[in-house]
């Protein structure tokens, strides 16, 4: 995840400190940044927000599929979370050093694009061990009659680590080189943003198609094997389509797209002060330089952010999972109900994903009619928390349409499954305001923390990261207590989304009440660039 803030060029002052590499990070300093390029045409900018359709077809695989795919490779439920932390833990360390040197980037193709390419071939590579990790394990001694095949597991935690930091080389890079190509544009600024939301609709409509389609394996009909059954074999098939996908996309864009080589920037203190050359000041200096400078309304949004996505995570983690244990009735391994379960799963999160589209293009007249952003955002959290704890409701009547039968039926009542997938597209409401509304405020409450573009994205994203973290390490073992259901983990979730919705409408400062900000252009441009109040 990243979040984008509104940038100042400043002018170098002499310093009288004999020496030039020192840095104090108690003064308050801003970086000084290339000149903006000229305005990209349209089509530019639509190349390069093209990407985020190849990458969240990826991430709706790994969502809809890879959590059920772990535990047939003989992964517990309990430890799958487990595998789950290499996401945040990418996100936390990769986002951040990324936007950090792509700030600084000198290279001939430019700032943001030498990232771009690397991400993608990156994400080729990861997703080839993660398909054919069921087949490399059983060349290297897997036997087929055991559940747990460790060598399989070795090569599918190899190719999924490596999956979730070429995403997160991805993910920011895009956005900010979408930011550059706006130029001073705040019309196409707010153009590039809905691009990019819009083509992560897209990716997660054709990533959840796919998986939902029980017959895509027939396209290669070499992908079934001994070792690779016809769902592992479809899951083959999804990341060989992902592969050409991402690809062709990046190629375009990057052909489409002239970068001029970035030049250097330099740290100036305002107060007259030391002065430092980017290139001499470390990384982690600079981290802890930005959140120094947070001001009170940048960390109440951190603050918000983290419950909102501790909300969210176990859902995301969980939702196809339950979807074939809870409503479906299903096992691991045993029957058909697990898998129909699965893959009606992938349905309810393509239909999320077209609700998320549609929401992401009235997130803004929508916080006009409601009186604000933050409103929006808050009253909408209101309504994940119901929306999770619907998940019990739902469960039950599933739970008692089975009891009493003597063999467990394929598929629940037409009105169970009908709830359950209208849970799912109703959460695409809020979760366009969450994929929208705190890079937003983001964008102006940081204006004071000194960082670079790249670096401002990692700190947002450390809010979102570390919630990860937490959800990863603790609702397996949670959820153990309670027999191995995912319900425990969405029930707490729920309780966070509702904290959440009330910290976003009772502590949360409106953007509108924040003076001009030192360094930055004004505040009405910030504002601009937001644009949802």
């Amino acid at each position: 995840m990243e979040v984008e803030t509104s940038t100042s060029t400043t002018t170098t002052k002499p310093s009288s400190n004999p020496n030039p590499n020192s840095f104090r990070v108690s003064d308050q300093v801003t970086t000084a940044e290339p000149s903006p390029p000229e305005k990209a045409p349209f089509r530019k900018l639509i190349a390069v927000a093209s990407i985020a359709a190849g990458v969240q077809f990826g991430w709706a695989l790994q969502l809809s599929l890879l959590t059920p795919y772990v535990q047939l490779l003989g992964i517990p439920h309990t430890w799958a979370a487990f595998i789950w932390l290499c996401g945040p833990v990418s996100g936390m360390l990769v986002q951040p050093i990324v936007g950090y040197h792509s700030d600084r980037c000198t290279s001939r193709f430019g700032r943001r694009r030498p990232f771009i390419a690397a991400g993608a071939g990156l994400v080729a590579i990861a997703v080839f061990l993660i398909g054919f990790a069921a087949d490399l394990g059983h060349a290297f001694g897997d036997d087929l009659d055991r559940k747990a095949k460790p060598r399989a597991i070795a090569v599918f935690v190899v190719g999924f680590w490596i999956l979730d930091v070429a995403n997160n080389m991805l993910q920011g890079p895009c956005r900010a080189l979408l930011a550059d190509l706006s130029g001073n544009s705040q019309k196409k600024m707010r153009a590039a943003n809905s691009l990019f939301s819009f083509f992560m609709a897209v990716g997660n409509v054709l990533g959840f198609a796919a998986g939902s389609y029980t017959r895509l394996y027939r396209i290669i009909p070499f992908s079934k094997t001994p070792a690779c059954d016809v769902y592992c074999a479809n899951l083959k098939t999804c990341f060989f389509i992902a592969i050409a996908l991402l690809l062709t996309l990046t190629v375009i864009a990057l052909i489409s797209v002239r970068e001029q080589p970035g030049a250097n920037s330099a740290v100036v203190a305002d107060d007259g002060g030391e002065i430092a050359s980017s290139e001499t000041t470390p990384f982690f200096t600079n981290i802890v330089g930005a959140f120094r400078e947070l001001k009170r309304p940048m960390w109440i949004l951190l603050l918000v952010t983290s419950l909102n996505w501790i909300a969210w995570f176990p859902f995301l983690l969980f939702d196809t999972d339950w979807m074939g244990k809870e409503v479906y009735g299903g096992e691991v391994g045993k029957g058909k109900q697990y898998d129909l379960g699965v893959h009606a799963g992938a349905l309810g999160l393509m239909l999320n994903s077209v609700v998320l589209g549609a929401m992401s293009l009235g997130v803004e007249p929508l916080a006009r009619l409601l009186g604000g952003a933050k409103r929006l955002w808050g009253l909408v959290n209101f309504l994940l928390a119901v929306c999770l704890v619907m998940t019990v409701l739902i469960t039950k009547l599933a739970e008692a349409s089975r009891r009493g039968l003597p063999e467990p039926p394929l598929a629940p009542p037409p009105g169970v499954k009908a709830g359950a997938l209208a849970l799912f597209a109703i959460l695409g409401i809020p979760q366009a305001v969450t994929y929208s509304i705190p890079f937003a405020l983001a964008s102006i409450f940081s204006s004071t923390s000194g960082a670079g573009q790249g670096l401002s994205l990692g700190v947002l994203n450390l809010a979102i990261v570390v919630p990860q973290m937490l959800v990863s390490v603790v609702s397996g073992p949670w959820d153990a207590l309670f027999g191995g259901s995912n319900l425990p983990a969405f029930v707490v979730g729920g309780v966070a989304a509702a904290a959440s919705g009330v910290l976003a409408l009772t502590m949360l400062p409106s953007p509108a009440a924040q003076p001009d900000l030192p360094g930055a252009k004004n505040d009405r441009t910030a504002l601009s660039t937001a644009s949802f109040h």
